[in-house]
């Protein structure tokens, strides 16, 4: 259980139950819903944290909380009017996961969020209820009887994903990888080395009230403290930073760029790994970064012009499609679109995706990654990446491509683990085309 201030005030506890609300009626994903609440700055210090921490909460240790919650109920969860159901889960949060909320304010408040929200008929369930789950507290299935079930509840991640992680990896790292994707992942940011150093931002960063320290995994990155709001602070709009997790980093350094090469990221935006190949690249040199969409591109472009990175080339382009107008490059990045199974602590809802809606992706990865060795000169770099812990989406890709591609050469393949490295969960490849191919 995590400890967690208590709130002065009911305005984080009714903007929690809109967004709650409105992440299970309309689908919406819990970063953007927790981002468009905030906007307004009407929360502030312990009510935005608690607010925040409630939403995501929630939204991450839903199965469990569904489990404890459907021993107390005479009909099935799905059948609750939804704002109920809303009221329920934020009680049962904070009675199950919240030690510093005193029982009797996440059950009154509760009660009180279904009268003010035109659900008062179900005032008295949700009393019944949360008063039965803060007497019993946290209730599991039994181990021996269904060993499934148990890690499946425990860790808030639906059967079929606890089975795929303990086939890839074994019941022990699958065990580690489930327990990481719980909680608040830690902050970090790369070092912009083109404007400052590591030591440098550390002493501007503690002057501003935030605590860094280096990552193990990757010497240009910081884990920060205390920072709120990072793109308030001055050192943040000064571009000397972006925010950015240590896998990501590491990707781009298995690609190596060097000054003056031509590097092309096939699928950049947001542009955290854009603008990283930049810095190590001294900004000498051209970084092509495309997408699809012609306002991610915008973004990528007003983050390198932040950064100071001018050698970022923000273009449109498909990356499923062969573009014969573009040069070829010496170093390509490939961070396809993947299932997203390595950052569940970063978008808690993905771990409810249905199995059969990610089997679509190993097709659509293959044929970027195809497509992307074709602009690769010979005895050129190319990094294929995702932030899945799926073998399907990794390195069953990669071999179908070393298999129909000749002059694609596999050299390595790895796998980050959340719960080892200290960092998202992500798979890196790296090929080299042979020369003259």
């Amino acid at each position: 259980m995590e400890p967690r201030t208590e709130v002065q005030t009911g305005n984080a506890r009714a903007r929690a139950f809109s967004v709650v609300l409105k992440i299970l009626t309309d689908k919406s994903y819990s970063n953007i819903a927790v981002a468009g609440a905030l906007r307004d700055h009407s929360l502030k210090g312990a009510d935005k944290a608690f607010f925040t921490a409630l939403v995501y909460g929630v939204t991450e240790r839903r199965l469990t909380l569904d489990y404890n919650l459907s021993l107390y109920l005479k009909q099935p969860l799905k059948k609750l009017n939804p704002k109920a159901y809303t009221a329920l889960l934020l009680g049962a949060y904070q009675l199950l996961f919240m030690e510093r909320v005193p029982d009797h304010a996440a059950i009154n408040e509760s009660v009180k969020l279904v009268k003010k929200n035109g659900a008062a008929f179900a005032a008295s369930l949700v009393n019944a209820v949360l008063h039965r789950v803060a007497e019993h507290g946290l209730q599991l299935p039994d181990k021996d009887a269904d060993p499934l079930q148990y890690r499946s509840v425990r860790w808030s991640c639906p059967a079929w994903l606890v089975t795929l992680f303990t086939e890839a990896y074994g019941e022990e790292n699958a065990d580690g990888i489930l327990e990481a994707s719980l909680g608040a992942p830690d902050l970090v940011v790369r070092v912009n080395t083109v404007k400052t150093t590591v030591e440098e931002l550390t002493e501007r960063l503690k002057e501003e009230g935030i605590a860094a320290v280096p990552h193990e995994l990757v010497p240009d990155a910081l884990i920060l403290t205390g920072a709120e709001d990072l793109t308030e602070l001055p050192s943040f709009a000064e571009g000397l930073c972006h925010v950015q997790d240590a896998a990501s980093q590491l990707c781009c350094a298995r690609l190596d760029p060097q000054p003056g090469d031509t590097v092309y990221d096939l699928c950049a935006a947001p542009g955290g790994k854009t603008f990283t190949l930049a810095e190590r690249m001294g900004n000498e040199g051209t970084v092509c970064a495309f997408d699809l969409y012609p306002q991610r591109v915008g973004l990528i472009a007003a983050g390198a012009a932040r950064l100071g990175l001018s050698i970022v080339e923000a273009r449109t382009g498909n990356a499923e499609e062969f573009d014969p107008s573009l040069a070829p490059a010496d170093r390509i990045l490939c961070d396809v679109p993947c299932s997203g199974l390595g950052v569940l602590s970063r978008k808690p809802e993905i771990r409810y995706k249905e199995a059969q809606s990610i089997d679509i992706l190993p097709e659509l990865q293959y044929h970027i990654l195809y497509n992307s060795m074709r602009y690769l000169k010979p005895g050129g770099t190319l990094v294929y990446s995702t932030c899945s812990l799926n073998p399907a989406e990794n390195e069953q890709v990669c071999k179908r491509l070393s298999e129909t591609l000749p002059e694609a050469k596999l050299c390595s393949m790895e796998t980050l683990l959340p719960h080892v490295h200290h960092c998202d969960g992500f798979f890196i490849a790296v090929f080299r085309k042979e020369t003259g191919a």
